[in-house]
């Protein structure tokens, strides 16, 4: 199967995430909350698939750069 990685794309604080390990997602689905400069910014599925890794949890510090998921497909 084929992998999409999801990247943290600005520096920020994930606030909630609304998947687990194996939810089955849709392309534009939400993966997570990231707050950023006092805004919520969702992070959203950019394909259709199942998650099957998942590098943040709610309330970390994250950078540009790091893991939020892995979606195959």
């Amino acid at each position: 199967m084929a992998q999409e990685t999801v990247k943290v794309p600005i520096a920020g604080k994930i606030i909630s995430v609304e998947v687990k390990l194996g939810d089955e997602v849709k392309e534009g689905d939400t993966i997570c909350i990231l707050e950023s400069m006092k805004m919520e910014n969702p992070i959203l599925a950019p394909v259709d698939g199942t998650i099957t890794q998942i590098g943040v949890t709610a309330e970390q510090i994250v950078k540009p750069g790091d893991l939020i998921s892995i979606i195959d497909y």
